[in-house]
């Protein structure tokens, strides 16, 4: 099976009062994937930015080759930011099947 490999860069909330941050996202979709499936994959991710009906998280995507997206992957692990995101989410998870 053959992949496209895609960078978003996605603008996250919740970072303080109307603040966000910019984070580079690597997506791996299979080869019929077009960018506005790529757009609605990514738009479902927790902690994009959104305003009401309209999602205006998504600052740039762009389909680069299978290294650039492994590097990249590697990136999205040393950042601080998701981690701290992966973590909440984890736990809030956890939380809710306990309940």
């Amino acid at each position: 099976m053959s992949y496209k490999y895609w960078r978003v860069v996605c603008k996250y909330g919740h970072v303080g009062r109307r603040n966000e941050v910019s984070v580079p996202r690597y997506i791996q979709t299979d080869d019929s994937c077009s960018l506005i499936d790529v757009i609605d994959i990514v738009s479902k991710m927790p902690g994009i930015k959104k305003s009401g009906d309209k999602m205006y998280g998504i600052v740039s995507a762009k389909p680069i080759n299978e290294e650039c997206y492994l590097k990249g992957k590697i990136e999205e692990k040393e950042n601080l930011f998701l981690k701290k995101l992966m973590a909440f989410n984890i736990r809030e998870e956890k939380q809710t099947v306990l309940i």
